[in-house]
């Protein structure tokens, strides 16, 4: 499982011109599902990013967490962060998961990031035509790999 993450003042998602979900400062969390993902990786994933030190305390310093802040998040299904592009110029993605296998993970991981953060999250749409907006706070974006994670 990859997960882009940005550090946002707010951020929101779009479908068919209608506002599907908002938020304001926290988190804007781009994820990326592989057929061999399971629960223990979403579990570790959203500990680490929940927990993770990225915002500003009162000295300026990357030293607060999502929780320390009581940020918001924003979730979003992204299968293009598996793009294989080593071969001629058009991705492939053939190592993104399949909705059968994709879509479970993806409102896993959303029920495991809204337990351990204690609140509810904004949500795009699983393979919905998206329009995400965003103002990046720092900029501060990440990249996490569950298969990096040893």
């Amino acid at each position: 499982m990859r997960v882009v993450l940005q550090r946002v003042s707010e951020a929101s998602v779009t479908i068919e011109n209608n506002v599907k979900s908002s938020i304001k400062s926290g988190l804007l969390l781009l994820v990326g599902i592989e057929d061999e993902d399971h629960q223990e990786e979403i579990e570790w994933l959203c500990r680490k990013i929940i927990n993770m030190r990225i915002f500003s305390d009162e000295d300026d310093k990357m030293n607060l967490s999502l929780k320390d802040i009581d940020g918001e998040a924003l979730i979003i299904s992204q299968f293009t962060l598996h793009a294989s592009t080593k071969k001629g110029n058009r991705p492939s993605f053939i190592k993104a998961a399949k909705p059968d296998v994709a879509i479970p993970l993806y409102k896993a991981f959303i029920k495991e990031f809204e337990k351990q953060l204690d609140k509810k999250v904004g949500t795009g749409e699983f393979g919905a035509d998206m329009k995400v907006s965003l103002l990046n706070d720092g900029p501060v974006t990440i990249i996490i790999d569950s298969k990096e994670k040893y």
